[in-house]
């Protein structure tokens, strides 16, 4: 291996580890949505569910600013600091003494997170032009071990304290994650190697590019930022409604809910390097593939007795994550790199602020159900709806297609 294939690899991996955190961070809350409820004393779960709500708002609303840094300056000092502040606000939560308080915490927290994905994306895009899906995919493995670990770990930890601690048990775990978080993002910083900016010179041509040259290549942006928003609406109400339904309706504790849930993310380890691997030869039928067979597991999900609830979110995950890495292989690839960090932010901003309001949504849903919400009958509908988001973010594919297609006349356009 060259030396500067093995500082692609190293890299590669570094950046994983932060994907790792980034994501525990969006899932650790779902287990212990009741007992914050109980803690504060909120008269509504959707207080609590509406923490998530936040910081995904503070996570996505910055994103295209953070990817016009991201085209500027160095991306590895991005990252660090962008994991820094996402840990501190998490230490900020586990001591917050009233809903206030929790609510600047998580939207700090969510501000930290909201380095990374503009960073990263457009460093992996640009590092690996050849096999982009499959290098996103290996670093999904980390948001994968994120995603199963927060969980997991929250709901187990607060179950572990609770007879000591009682409803602030959640705090703990909270506390825990916000600390290692710290302590990677300083190990980050001093062990991963710089990723410098381009000279000033190209700095000064980038930022004089068009994300877009012409308004037809905005408006098929928007509609495929806007369809994925679905996908994501849906994929993030599987871990909020998912936690609350099997409490409900399945009377699972915090740590069975916890476990439960991690099981839709572990199976990603796989499947995100595998699709995206192979959507390297043929985006379009494999996004389409992963998120069509999706769908229908969502659906089927509620119908389910309480035996089959790992199983169908084991095959869930790895089919539904896996659309991830090859989505955003096909959005890098459809824009010149100078743009990249600012198409990835202001997609992600338009996309995951929509989809990411569904923790509150769900949240109110269930209240509004009252000792409805015990009937897993109760929420067929509601995971109907969520399969069919998922089937409609399959027409953002194309619309990404026609945005290549049309990126590469209107650049010809301008040759000639």
């Amino acid at each position: 291996m060259t030396a500067d294939a093995s500082h692609k690899t190293r890299t590669l991996w570094l950046v994983g580890v932060l994907h790792a955190f980034t994501h525990a961070y969006h899932v650790a809350l779902m287990p212990l949505y009741l007992l914050i409820q109980r803690d504060f004393g909120f008269k509504s779960v959707g207080q609590a569910t509406a923490l998530v709500t936040v910081m995904m708002a503070g996570n996505f609303i910055p994103a295209y600013w953070m990817g016009v840094l991201a085209d500027r300056v160095s991306r590895k000092k991005l990252l660090g600091l962008g994991l820094f502040i996402n840990a501190l606000g998490y230490v900020a939560l586990a001591f917050a003494p009233n809903f206030g308080w929790a609510l600047v915490a998580v939207a700090v927290s969510g501000f930290g997170g909201s380095f990374y994905h503009p960073a990263a994306t457009a460093m992996i895009a640009r590092m690996f032009p050849v096999g982009t899906g499959k290098a996103l995919g290996l670093t999904g493995i980390g948001a994968s071990v994120g995603f199963f670990a927060g969980p997991v770990y929250a709901g187990w930890r607060a179950m572990q304290l609770a007879p000591a601690l009682g409803d602030a048990a959640w705090r703990r775990p909270v506390m825990e994650f916000g600390v290692l978080g710290l302590i990677a993002a300083i190990v980050f910083m001093l062990l991963a190697d710089e990723d410098k900016p381009a000279p000033a010179a190209e700095r000064v041509i980038a930022s004089r590019v068009k994300m877009f040259p012409t308004p037809a290549l905005w408006m098929l942006f928007f509609v495929a930022a806007f369809a994925f928003s679905l996908r994501d609406f849906a994929g993030s109400s599987m871990g909020s409604l998912g936690s609350l339904f099997l409490q409900h309706a399945h009377n699972y504790d915090t740590r069975d809910a916890g476990l439960a849930l991690s099981w839709i993310f572990l199976p990603s380890a796989v499947s995100n390097p595998l699709f995206g691997h192979l959507s390297d030869g043929g985006r379009k039928r494999w996004a389409a593939f992963v998120l069509l067979t999706a769908a229908v597991l969502v659906v089927i999900f509620p119908h389910v007795p309480s035996g089959w609830v790992i199983p169908v979110f084991l095959v869930y995950g790895f089919f539904f994550m896996s659309s991830y890495p090859i989505v955003e292989a096909e959005l890098m690839q459809s824009v010149p790199d100078a743009v990249r960090g600012r198409v990835f932010g202001l997609f992600i901003t338009v996309g995951g602020f929509i989809g990411n309001a569904s923790h509150w949504i769900v949240g109110e849903l269930v209240r509004g159900m009252g000792e409805g919400a015990n009937h897993s009958r109760n929420y067929f509908w509601i995971y109907a709806v969520l399969g069919l988001m998922i089937v409609l973010s399959v027409f953002g594919l194309r619309c990404l297609g026609a945005v290549r297609t049309r990126e590469q006349i209107a650049v010809k356009g301008d040759a000639s």
